[in-house]
């Protein structure tokens, strides 16, 4: 073989390579429900915060235990279990993505997102519409 094959041959296997690494990173939002029928696999939940369930964290005594109910869209809940430090946004964020693991009755959660609609009620107060507004003809009023 040629050094040109050789190195040809090397550089469509990297080629593959990163090409299932991807695959393999990428994930697409899950509902509790789909998430608990997956045990113990990674996904993304986007979900609220039940805020009449209790949220349970102690910045003195244990700062790395943060426990609280989140609602998805379609008003299932689960119990969310995070080692780390609570969000400081997270009883003001519209919608949190949750990334972990649905294991033994309770979500596990690696990885928190808050989302925070500030930046679009303010441009609302300005007269500035959020992005994807649509106005709705029937009303006369801007959507979402």
């Amino acid at each position: 073989m040629k050094k040109l094959h050789i190195v040809l041959l090397v550089l469509i296997a990297v080629s593959i390579a990163v090409l299932i690494s991807f695959t393999n990173t990428t994930s697409t939002y899950d509902t509790i429900d789909t998430a608990k029928e997956k045990p113990g696999k990674f996904v993304h939940l986007m979900a609220k915060l039940d805020k009449s369930a209790p949220i349970e964290y102690d910045a003195l005594n244990n700062p790395n235990y943060l426990s609280f109910t989140a609602v998805d869209s379609l008003g299932a809940s689960v119990k969310v279990v995070y080692h780390s430090a609570k969000p400081d946004n997270l009883e003001m964020s519209e919608k949190i993505v949750l990334k972990g693991k649905y294991k033994e009755g309770q979500f596990e959660c690696e990885e928190i997102q808050t989302k925070c609609p500030s930046k679009y009620k303010e441009a609302e107060a300005q007269g500035k519409s959020h992005p994807g507004t649509i106005a709705d003809p029937r009303m006369g009023e801007p959507t979402n």
